[in-house]
């Protein structure tokens, strides 16, 4: 409907029956509301269901009735009427014996009461009227004589229009709003009251009867013209918001085409295209469909940021710094912004005007939405577009500066909503300049040193690593005030995350409060990983943000945080005081975790993985470094009995498939360092002793059933190792060669002549691979007295094999 109306004295409506104290309605107002009411569930025809409609705005403004009443309202009228009377008026019908602009207003004004409703905002038949009403507002009215000399309505070969169309090919099939035929309005004079009764055809231009719409006898036609006009604008624009504003009301309007409706009512600046259009579109690209409705129409909406980009640079004072506020969400998403030169430009076009916005001396409140800005056109182009190095610097430092103004103050002190958001940006201007500054390197010549971007100098980057450290102190100050019960806000965990990329970069700085705050960037990690946190608030800024972890399918999974924070384990990892500390807070077992979910959802793909998942690789090199320095922790732990058992369980898998080779030869790695560290396995099937060499007593039982395989294993070593002759030093430093050849030398004879034949041959094919090998076993020959010196094949190999 058109602007609200204060709620005041009569002209505010509670539920029917309720008290009229309550309701602001006195006895007999509230028993007419009834009888309206009545007479609107039990109406004959159309005329007396408007003839209700009527009498009930004038008692109580639409947009005032309680969700009762008006729901008793939509059950007696429904959408049906109010979608007839678009259909047939965009059709050109005239059996209603009202024009089309009648009927438009009409039921346009049906619809923006009943979309007061959330349940009735999302009711298909109201959505099915979408597609006519941003053809009204990005098209005009298509009744007028300009329309229809364009062929409006567009009708098939049968001379029936068998959908309403926009120029966008936006089309209302006839299902959805049968039937076609508007009622007849020309009886609706006899059910109207006489002036000053209830229902007497007055009010405000909130209620159903504002719109002039219901006239008696004949009407004079309007002039003809191609702009909406306001009153009906307004109620169209009202309902495409309140659609807007449930649960699936962006995808849609975005599958019903509004985005290049939209874009093409502000373009020919149609009715109150800028005052509604314009932030109907930025709360629409600023929902989670942004990056489809990008993809979808990157033409219109580049189209349209360029106009914007024009106004935002010819504005100036506190217009363009309003412009600021609005700016970022009509840009396209990080990562899903088009490849094109135009795009480029109006991001080029933006930076020049907004260089002088940070350069001005302008207050914390005013420069929060610039760094806001700011932060949203790094996303797109990084630092290639911003400016002079000097600039960059300037811009690195405001937000530093903002940082630490708004995380070092005192304890207790919350911040506001609007404060987090800046910080937030403030955060990735950050992250940003981290990577500039320290991808330059040491050169002996600092004139020397300059990149492809922001060009800094060798002293500008340690200018800028100096106040990012800054910041960053204020970052770790601010976390270790941070109480469990806000560990799923988004803001904490946007903090979060800005604080693992800097270390991930830089670990010598600030070493003893960056320990000092393990305890909570590990328990803060567990948490999500295990489901504790996150609150709702944090799982639909994920969805929104493009902080998405790409490799999950751009989905919050619970991971994300400690995905953010594995470099920086991998990196304190290999340092002895933050490696104590890791290890006091059961770091390896968190680690193991996330490998256990990451293979188990690799496993359940059937090891079909689009692409890499570098946070495997990085856990793994984390544990490694566990592996290699803590040897008696690795011995103890059970998560590294529960690793080895994945390691087995994967490798197999992950040898075979090329695109997961990199974390294949890191878990060989990994369950190579583990296996050294493990104890020899006992139960050999063989054991020496005085006299022959006897089954040993684990295998005995079983000696008739396995012997068989037990020297085919035997002969397949061999003939492995004769085509893969690595084989053979394994063989030798996993301790299998020394073990063997000493129960050769200690014994006098083999259980059976084909356990001596296979042993032998085993041992020829190592001899005759290995150099180091057969150093060994010539080694226990001269010394031997026992099976081993009888063996005169293996005597053969060494006799032949060339000398090292």
């Amino acid at each position: 409907m058109a602007e609200k109306r204060n709620p005041v004295n009569s002209d505010s409506c509670g539920a029917p029956g309720s008290d009229g104290a309550d309701s602001g309605l006195t006895p007999s107002q509230q028993d007419m509301l009834e009888r309206c009411l009545h007479a609107l569930t039990h109406a004959n025809n159309d005329s007396h269901t408007l003839a209700a409609l009527l009498l009930i705005t004038r008692l109580c403004p639409a947009n005032q009735l309680d969700s009762a009443t008006l729901k008793r309202v939509f059950e007696a009228v429904g959408l049906s009427l109010p979608a007839r009377l678009l259909v047939t008026a965009m059709q050109g019908g005239t059996s209603s014996g009202l024009p089309p602009e009648e009927l438009v207003t009409l039921g346009t004004a049906l619809l923006a009461a009943l979309s007061t409703d959330p349940d009735m905002a999302a009711h298909p038949q109201l959505l099915s009227t979408i597609p006519l009403l941003l053809g009204l507002l990005a098209d005009g009215p298509g009744w007028t004589p300009q329309m229809k000399a364009q062929g409006w309505p567009k009708t098939d070969q049968e001379g029936q229009s068998s959908s309403v169309q926009n120029e966008n090919g936006v089309s209302l099939d006839k299902e959805d709003t049968e039937p076609q035929t508007a009622p007849d309005m020309s009886n609706l004079e006899q059910s109207k009251s006489t002036p000053g009764e209830p229902g007497e055809h007055q009010g405000s231009e909130e209620s159903l009867n504002s719109k002039e719409g219901v006239k008696t006898g004949a009407t004079k036609p309007r002039t003809p013209t191609t702009c909406l006009d306001k009153a009906l604008a307004v109620d169209c624009y009202q309902i495409l918001s309140t659609v807007c504003a449930t649960d699936r009301g962006p995808e849609q309007l975005l599958s019903r085409g509004a985005v290049p409706a939209l874009c093409r009512a502000i373009d020919h600046k149609q009715t109150l295209s800028q005052e509604k259009a314009l932030p109907l579109l930025g709360h629409l690209l600023s929902s989670h469909v942004r990056p489809i409705a990008w993809s979808k129409h990157p033409t219109e909406l580049v189209s349209l940021l360029s106009a914007i980009s024009t106004e935002f640079c010819h504005a100036s004072g506190q217009d363009q710094l309003d412009m600021c506020t609005q700016l970022p969400h009509f840009l396209p998403p990080p990562g899903g912004a088009p490849e094109s030169k135009d795009l480029k430009s109006i991001v080029s076009q933006l930076w020049g005007a907004l260089r002088p916005m940070v350069q001005a001396k302008v207050t914390s409140a005013q420069l929060g939405p610039i760094l806001v800005l700011s932060a949203c056109l790094l996303d797109l182009f990084g630092w290639e577009l911003v400016g002079t190095p000097k600039f960059c610097c300037l811009l690195v430092n405001r937000a530093c500066v903002e940082v630490r103004m708004g995380l070092e103050e005192l304890p207790g002190t919350d911040l506001t909503p609007v404060q987090q958001h800046v910080l937030t940006a403030c955060y990735r201007i950050m992250e940003a300049a981290m990577e500039q500054a320290c991808s330059q390197g040491f050169v002996e010549d600092p004139s020397q040193l300059r990149t492809t971007t922001t060009g800094l100098s060798l002293q500008q980057s340690r200018q800028v690593l100096g106040v990012l450290e800054e910041a960053f102190s204020a970052v770790i100050y601010y976390l270790q005030l941070v109480d469990k019960s806000h560990h799923g806000d988004p803001f904490i965990f946007a903090t979060f995350r800005s604080l693992c990329a800097w270390l991930a970069e830089e670990t010598s700085c600030l070493k003893d409060e960056v320990i000092a705050l393990l305890p909570f960037l590990i328990n803060y990690a567990k948490e999500h990983l295990e489901g504790e946190s996150p609150g709702k608030g944090l799982l639909n800024w994920m969805s929104e943000m493009s902080v998405n972890d790409t490799s999950q399918g751009g989905t919050w999974t619970g991971e994300d945080a400690l995905r953010y924070l594995l470099p920086a384990l991998c990196h304190l990892s290999a340092e002895e005081g933050p490696r104590q500390v890791l290890l006091t807070l059961d770091t390896p077992a968190l680690l193991v975790g996330f490998l256990e979910r990451g293979w188990g959802a690799l496993k359940g793909r059937g090891g079909v993985c689009g692409t890499r998942d570098p946070s495997m690789e990085t856990a793994c090199s984390a544990l490694l470094n566990f592996a290699v320095t803590e040897a008696d922790r690795v011995r103890k732990d059970p998560c590294f009995v529960s690793l080895q058992c994945l390691l087995t369980d994967a490798l197999p898998v992950l040898l075979h498939k090329p695109r997961l080779l990199v974390l294949a030869a890191n878990f060989c790695t990994l369950g190579l360092m583990i296996g050294r560290l493990k104890p020899a396995p006992k139960g050999r099937a063989l054991t020496a002793g005085p006299g022959p060499a006897q089954v040993s007593t684990a295998w005995v039982e079983w000696w008739e059933e396995v012997a068989e395989l037990w020297r085919l294993g035997l002969q397949a070593l061999a003939g492995c190792v004769q085509v893969q002759p690595w084989l053979a030093a394994v063989a030798r430093e996993g301790g299998w060669l020394g073990d063997t050849l000493a129960l050769l030398s200690s014994c006098s004879a083999l259980p059976d002549p084909h356990t001596k034949g296979a042993l032998e041959e085993a041992l020829v094919a190592v001899a005759r691979q290995c150099p180091l090998c057969r150093e060994e076993i010539s080694t226990f020959m001269v010394e031997s007295k026992g099976v081993l010196h009888s063996m005169t094949q293996l005597h053969g190999a060494l006799t032949h094999c060339p000398t090292t």
